[in-house]
């Protein structure tokens, strides 16, 4: 066995629990969880259920947060260990082999959970060649734009922003935003190079950003 360590896979890890913590957080507000969990990462193993009283006493169900399990995983940040039968392969040749799993782990994480894509039964080459550019360049154009943000949010924060960035048609007139204007609002308009949040947007100006943003 092979065990590494890459500050780069570390600060990967904490921002994918800081993520799933956020969801706990949920959980534990809304007082619901799920009673069966088959996937190891699911945010539900950082919630403990309590159901007794100080006596031992049958009692209503309360959630809590798991801190010691958070605590534990943490302990583990960074690590990688990869188990191989090449005993004569030199050991830098082994790593180079495996490096970069996590990333491509990551992307698929991306897609499935956040992205909720989905498999697609389709039969002619050209429209499964189609299904799978149209969730590459999904997951590239998402990918340039938190870089640009320098992973300032979580990709559960900036994806729920985007799809609140919706407009009201004004009939012959123009748009209106309807969204919040927020921190991460204003981030995303400064590194695209467009604002959308103005009181009102002509006709003549969406155009214009949307040239602009084809542009980018």
């Amino acid at each position: 066995m092979i065990i590494t360590y890459s500050p780069k896979y570390a600060a990967y890890q904490k921002a994918i629990r800081a993520e799933q913590i956020c969801l706990a957080e949920k959980m534990v507000a809304n007082g619901s969880l799920k009673k069966q969990r088959k996937n190891p990462n699911d945010p539900a193993r950082f919630v403990n259920k309590v159901a007794v009283t100080n006596e031992g006493e049958k009692a209503k169900i309360h959630y809590c947060l798991d801190t010691d399990k958070i605590a534990e995983e943490e302990m583990y940040d960074g690590l990688y260990a990869v188990c191989t039968d090449l005993l004569d392969d030199d050991v830098a040749d082994i790593l180079k082999v495996s490096e970069g799993r996590w990333q491509i782990e990551d992307c698929f994480r991306t897609m499935k959970t956040d992205f909720e894509a989905r498999p697609v039964y389709l039969n002619r080459e050209d429209r499964i060649k189609a299904h799978f550019l149209t969730c590459f360049l999904a997951l590239l154009h998402f990918r340039l734009l938190n870089r640009s943000l320098k992973g300032t949010y979580t990709t559960e924060q900036l994806l729920r922003t985007l799809k609140d960035i919706k407009f009201a048609d004004i009939e012959e007139q123009g748009f209106m935003p309807v969204y919040e204007r927020q921190e991460i609002t204003d981030d995303s308009h400064e590194t695209c190079g467009f604002r959308t949040d103005y009181q009102f947007i002509t006709k003549r100006k969406m155009k214009g950003i949307q040239k602009k943003s084809k542009r980018r």
